[in-house]
C-alpha cells in the first residue's frame, strides 16, 4: 500500500500530519499569555504553574506509549485517536469554570488542569505520530527535505503561540457571545483539528505495521508511566518551595527510580516490551539519544531564560521580551530547512548536525558573554545564528536514527527519540532554574529578588520560568544598577553551562556512524543489529 500511493495522496496525508503536529506545538506556548487573565477568572493563582505541568507531564510521558502503539497497530488509527483525545481535552479546557465547582473535579482551575492533563494525552501522539508517520511516507533518501518542514512547524508555532494568545485573551471576548477571550485559546484547536481530522481520514492510508502483530505487555506500560509521572513532576516543583532535597521531592524521585527499575526487569524479560532494549545496540540509536538528550537541554534553557535577560537588564517591555524570539524561531526554519533539503539532494546528515553544532555553541559563547550595556538588535543577531544552528538538530537526528533500524521497530525507536529530547528539556531547564536561583543568592539578598520595588519581576520569574515560562511584565522595568548586573551575571552563567551541554552533544554526534540513506523502506544495512519482534530484549 506505502508504494502505491500517488504523490498527491502522500502530500496531502502530510498536510494533515504536520496541521495535527501543528496543534500539539502551539498548544505548549499559545497558553502562557493567557494564564494571568485565566488565574484572574478562576481564582487560581496557588495552582497556575500545574497548568503547564499537567499537559507537559501527559505529552512527555506517553510519547513511547505511542511509539509502541504505532509498531502494533494502525498508524492512522492511533493518529486519529490521539487527535480525538487532544480536541476533546481542548473542548473540557475552554469549558473549565463554566458550570462552577463540580463533584470529583473540583473548581474551575483543578477542572482546568485535569483538562489540560486530557489535551497532554493527545498532544504526545501528535508530536510521536508525525515522524513515524513521514518515515512511512518517504524512504530515507527522500526524508529529509520532507522532516525540514517540522522543524518550520515548531519554529512558526513558537512565534504565533504567544502572540495568538495574547490576541484572543486581550480582543477575543464575546467573538462568541458571552464567552470570554482567553477560553477562544482553547476553542480555536476545534476548527484547525476537524481539517486536520479530514485529511488523515480521507487522504491517509492504513499504514499497518510491518512484521507480526503483538499486544502491548501493559505491565512495562504502566511500569513506564508510574516512572515517568513522578519523575516529571519533581522536575516541575517550585524549588524556592520544594528543593532538591526535600522530602516531597525525595520521595517523587524515589518512588520514579523504583518503578523505572522494575519497567526495565520487566522489559528484558517479556517478549513484546514497549522499547526493546535490543535498540541500544545499534550506535546510531545509542548515541543519536545521547545527542538529542543533550540538545533538548540547551534549546529549552535558551528559549526560556533569554526572556528573562531582555527584561531584567536590557529593560524592555512584555512585547519586545515576545518578539525577541522571533529571530530564534526564524532560525531555526530556515536551518531545518535548507539542511533537510541538501540532505535529500546530497546525504552527509553527519555533516549537518556537527556544523549546526558549532554554530549554536558559537552563538552561545556571544550570548554568555553580553555586557550591561548590550543592545537589543545585538541580542537579536545572537539568537538568529543560535536558531540556524539549532535547525538541522531535530529532523536530521530522528532520520539518522529511522535510517539505521528495522521498519519494524520504526514507531519505537522515532518516539524514543522524541522522548529523550523532551526529557532531556525537562531536566535541564530545573538544574539551570537551581542554577539560576543560586547564582541570584549570591548577588543578592532574597529581599531584593522578590521585593516588587527593587525588581518588579524577578521574584515571579525565578519562581515560574521552569514550569511556564518567564513571566514578563506589560511596560519595560525599572531594575536598580544591581539587580540588572544580578541578572547578567546569574544568565550569562546559564549560558556558559548551555555552552557545555551542547558540546557534549556534539562529542556524541562524533560517535553517530553515518550509514548511507536507504532509497527503500525494506532495504536494510548490513551494519544493523538485527532484532526480531517477538524475541527477549
Amino acid at each position: 500500500m506505502r508504494g502505491s500511493l500517488t504523490h498527491r495522496h502522500k502530500m496531502l496525508t502530510f498536510a494533515g500530519i504536520l496541521l495535527a503536529m501543528f496543534l500539539g506545538s502551539l498548544d505548549q506556548t499559545i497558553v502562557s499569555t493567557a494564564l494571568p487573565r485565566i488565574v484572574a477568572d478562576l481564582h487560581g493563582l496557588d495552582r497556575f504553574t500545574w497548568v503547564a505541568t499537567a499537559y507537559l507531564v501527559a505529552s512527555t510521558t506517553l510519547v513511547p506509549i505511542y511509539g509502541k502503539l504505532a509498531d502494533t497497530y494502525s498508524r492512522r488509527t492511533i493518529e486519529v485517536t490521539a487527535v480525538c483525545i487532544f480536541l476533546t481535552g481542548s473542548m473540557l479546557c475552554g469549558l473549565a469554570g463554566e458550570f462552577g465547582t463540580l463533584p470529583i473535579l473540583g473548581d474551575g482551575m483543578s477542572q482546568l488542569i485535569i483538562f489540560r492533563g486530557i489535551q497532554g494525552v493527545g498532544g504526545a501522539g501528535l508530536f510521536a505520530l508525525a515522524f513515524i508517520i513521514i518515515a512511512d511516507l518517504f524512504p530515507p533518501s527522500e526524508r529529509g527535505k520532507y522532516q525540514g518542514f517540522t522543524g518550520a512547524v515548531f519554529g512558526t508555532s513558537s512565534v504565533l503561540g504567544p502572540f495568538m494568545g495574547g490576541l484572543l485573551t486581550d480582543h477575543g471576548t464575546n467573538l462568541i457571545p458571552g464567552v470570554a477571550g482567553w477560553r477562544l485559546v482553547f476553542y480555536v484547536n476545534l476548527p484547525l483539528g476537524a481539517l486536520a481530522l479530514w485529511f488523515i481520514l480521507t487522504q491517509m492510508p492504513a499504514l499497518r505495521p510491518r512484521g507480526g502483530r503483538k499486544h502491548l505487555d501493559y505491565p512495562s506500560a504502566l511500569l513506564l508511566i508510574g516512572g515517568l509521572v513522578p519523575l516529571m513532576i519533581a522536575l516541575q516543583l517550585n524549588k524556592a518551595v520544594y528543593g532538591w532535597l526535600s522530602p516531597v521531592t525525595l520521595t517523587f524521585l524515589a518512588v520514579s527510580l523504583v518503578a523505572l527499575s522494575l519497567f526495565v526487569v520487566r522489559s528484558l524479560g517479556c517478549e513484546n516490551p514497549v522499547l526493546h532494549f535490543g535498540l541500544f545496540k545499534n550506535r546510531v540509536f545509542r548515541s543519536a539519544n545521547v545527542a538529542l538528550f543533550l540538545l533538548g537541554g540547551a534549546f529549552l534553557g535558551i528559549v526560556i531564560f533569554e526572556p528573562l535577560f531582555m527584561v531584567n537588564v536590557v529593560g524592555v517591555s512584555a512585547t519586545r521580551a515576545g518578539v525577541s524570539l522571533i529571530p530564534l524561531s526564524l532560525g531555526v526554519v530556515l536551518g531545518s530547512m535548507i539542511a533537510g533539503q541538501m540532505v535529500s539532494r546530497f546525504g552527509h546528515y553527519k555533516y549537518w548536525m556537527l556544523g549546526g553544532g558549532l554554530v549554536v555553541m558559537a552563538s552561545l559563547s556571544f550570548l554568555a558573554t553580553m555586557p550591561l550595556d548590550v543592545s537589543y538588535h545585538q541580542v537579536l543577531l545572537y539568537l538568529g545564528l543560535c536558531g540556524i544552528g539549532l535547525g538541522p538538530i531535530m529532523p536530521l537526528y530522528t532520520l539518522a536514527i529511522q535510517n539505521s533500524i528495522e521498519p519494524q521497530f520504526l514507531g519505537q525507536a522515532t518516539s524514543a527519540s522524541q522522548f529523550f529530547r523532551q526529557i532531556g528539556g525537562a531536566i535541564s531547564a530545573a538544574v539551570l532554574g537551581t542554577v539560576l536561583t543560586a547564582s541570584l543568592a549570591q548577588v543578592l539578598p532574597p529581599s531584593e529578588i522578590s521585593s516588587p520595588t527593587a525588581s518588579p519581576t524577578a521574584h515571579s520569574e525565578v519562581r515560574s520560568a521552569i514550569s511556564e515560562g518567564p513571566t514578563v511584565p506589560t511596560s519595560p522595568t525599572t531594575n536598580s544598577p544591581e539587580v540588572r548586573a544580578a541578572f547578567s551575571h546569574a544568565i550569562s552563567r546559564i549560558y556558559f553551562c548551555t555552552i557545555f551541554l551542547v558540546a557534549a552533544g556534539w562529542i556524541a554526534t562524533l560517535f553517530v556512524p553515518e550509514l548511507p540513506l536507504r532509497k527503500s523502506h525494506m532495504v536494510r544495512h548490513p551494519a544493523l543489529v538485527e532484532l526480531k519482534p517477538g524475541t527477549r530484549s
